[in-house]
C-alpha cells in the first residue's frame, strides 16, 4: 500500500509519549512493539519510502524467532526470499565449510535473504492495526528540543514545512551517521576496520547455481549471495583503496571479479560503470553512553557493526526487543529516568562488545592478512582448517551467526484489544 504522506500544517507541533527517529530495522521493530503495548508512539522516516538499495538483507534465526513470538512469521515467510544453511568458501583455492546452520537446534535453522524494504514494509503494514502507532514518512529530524538538560522531542522538516514533535522520550534509531547523536554530543569510540566494501549486483540465469559464499585470495576477497534472479556481490578492498581501484579502470575490476567468480561471467555486463558499485566505508564503533535525560540511542546509532557475518540488522532488532521489554510498561506513565533508560545499554552492551570482538578477530586474522597480498600462497588459518576437518565444529560459528550472543525474546505485553 502507498505510504501515508499526510503531514501536520507548517509550523505545527504534536505531542506524543515516544518519538522514534529512523525507520530502519531498530526503529520499525521498536515502533511495532511499543504500538502493540499501547504506547502512544510515532516513527519518523526521512525518506518517502523504504526502497533503497544495498542495505542489510540478511534476516537471521534470532530475528525469525522474534517474528514467530509476535505471531507474524507465517505472513513474513510468504514474502519472496532465499534461504541459506551452509556457508562454503574457497580459501587460496582450498574448499572450506565455514558454518552449517542445519546443525542448530532452533525452529528456523536458516538465514533468510530478503530485501530490507520488504521487511520494513511488512512491519509497517502489520503495525497499522495499532491505533497508538503512527509512521510519518518524508519527515527528517534535524535537531533536538531541549528543556534545560532534558531532551523533550525533536524538530523535523517535512515537504509541508517544519514541525516540532514533543515527546516524553525520544529514541534515536537513525543509523551510524546519526544526526541526533551528533546533536546530543555523545562521544563515539572508534574501534577500526581494515577494509571497505564495494557492493554490486550481477544478473543471474535460471540454470546458474553455486553454493560458494566467500572467496579469499592473496590481496583479494569477494562474497557472493544467490538472490534468485541476480547475484549480490561484495568485493572487499583494503581501507581507503577505492581511488586506486578506480584508477586501474572498470574493465580491470570486471575481469578480476570474473576471474575470482567465473559464475558471474554471463552477467558481468550489467556492471556498466563505477556508478554501479556502492562503496560501504566499513566502521566498527560504539558509544560509551547511550542516553541523555529523555533520550536513548539504539541500533547503529549506538554501535556500528562490520559487515562480517551480516549481523547488523539482527543486532538492531535485538536492541529494539530489549528496549520494549525493559521500558514499555514504564513508558505508560511518562518518561523513564535516565538510569532506567541506561538499563538498555547495560543489557545490550555485552552482546555488542562480544560481537564486535569476534568481527575484529575475523578482520585481523583472516581479512587483513588476505588483503596484504604478496607472492606467497595464502595459508588457510588453523581455525578454518579445523572447521573443515571436524564438521561438528561448524555448529559453533553457525550458532554465533544465527542467534548471536544472548538473544532477546519478546516479553513486552500486548495491550488488550479495543
Amino acid at each position: 500500500m502507498k505510504p501515508d504522506t499526510s503531514q501536520p500544517p507548517q509550523g505545527s507541533s504534536v505531542k506524543v509519549r515516544c518519538c522514534i527517529v529512523g525507520g530502519g530495522p531498530a526503529g520499525m521493530m521498536l515502533g511495532y512493539l511499543l504500538g502493540r503495548a499501547g504506547v502512544d508512539v510515532v516513527v519518523l522516516e526521512k525518506h518517502a519510502d523504504f526502497f533503497r538499495d544495498f542495505r542489510g538483507d540478511t534476516v537471521h534465526p534470532s530475528t525469525l524467532q522474534v517474528m514467530d513470538e509476535l505471531g507474524l512469521i507465517d505472513g513474513f515467510l510468504k514474502l519472496p526470499h532465499q534461504r541459506l544453511q551452509k556457508m562454503d568458501g574457497l580459501f587460496g583455492g582450498t574448499p572450506v565449510r565455514i558454518a552449517d546452520l542445519s546443525r542448530l537446534r532452533t525452529k528456523y535453522p536458516f538465514i533468510a535473504f530478503m530485501p530490507q524494504w520488504d521487511f520494513l514494509n511488512f512491519l509497517r503494514e502489520a503495525g497499522q492495526r495499532f491505533a497508538s502507532l503512527k509512521v510519518m514518512m518524508n519527515t527528517e529530524a534535524v535537531d533536538l528540543i531541549r528543556r534545560g538538560e532534558t531532551i523533550a522531542g525533536v524538530r523535523a522538516k517535512t515537504p509541508e514545512g517544519p514541525i516540532d514533535i514533543e515527546a516524553d522520550l525520544t529514541i534515536a534509531c537513525d543509523g551510524r551517521h546519526s544526526t541526533l547523536r551528533e546533536r546530543a554530543g555523545l562521544e563515539v569510540e572508534e574501534i577500526g576496520a581494515p577494509m571497505d566494501v564495494l557492493w554490486f549486483r550481477v544478473g543471474r540465469k535460471a540454470d546458474e547455481t553455486e553454493n560458494l559464499f566467500a572467496r579469499v585470495e592473496p590481496g583479494k576477497m569477494m562474497v557472493t549471495f544467490d538472490r534468485g534472479d541476480y547475484w549480490q556481490c561484495a568485493y572487499v578492498i583494503a581501507k581507503g583503496q577505492y581511488d586506486a581501484v578506480k584508477a586501474r579502470g572498470l574493465q580491470a575490476l570486471r575481469d578480476e571479479v570474473v576471474r575470482m567468480a567465473p559464475i558471474l561471467k554471463s552477467g558481468i555486463a550489467d556492471v556498466k560503470s563505477f556508478d554501479d558499485f556502492k562503496l560501504l566505508t566499513v566502521a566498527i564503533n560504539r558509544l560509551t553512553r547511550w542516553t541523555r535525560p529523555g533520550l536513548l540511542l539504539i541500533g547503529d546509532a549506538a554501535h556500528a557493526m562490520s559487515p562480517v557475518g551480516g549481523v547488523g540488522v539482527n543486532l538492531a532488532v535485538q536492541d529494539a526487543v530489549a528496549t520494549a521489554n525493559l521500558l514499555a510498561d514504564k513508558m505508560q506513565h511518562g518518561c523513564p529516568s535516565e538510569d532506567e533508560l541506561d538499563a538498555v545499554r547495560r543489557r545490550r552492551e555485552f552482546p555488542v562488545k562480544m560481537t564486535q570482538a569476534m568481527q575484529m578477530i575475523v578482520q585481523n586474522n583472516i581479512i587483513s592478512s588476505a588483503l596484504q597480498g604478496g607472492d606467497r600462497p595464502l595459508k588457510v588459518p588453523l581455525i578454518v582448517r579445523l572447521l573443515t576437518a571436524l564438521p561438528w565444529l561448524q555448529g559453533i560459528p553457525a550458532r554465533l551467526l544465527a542467534l548471536g550472543v544472548r538473544p532477546e525474546h519478546v516479553h513486552s505485553k500486548a495491550a488488550p484489544a479495543p
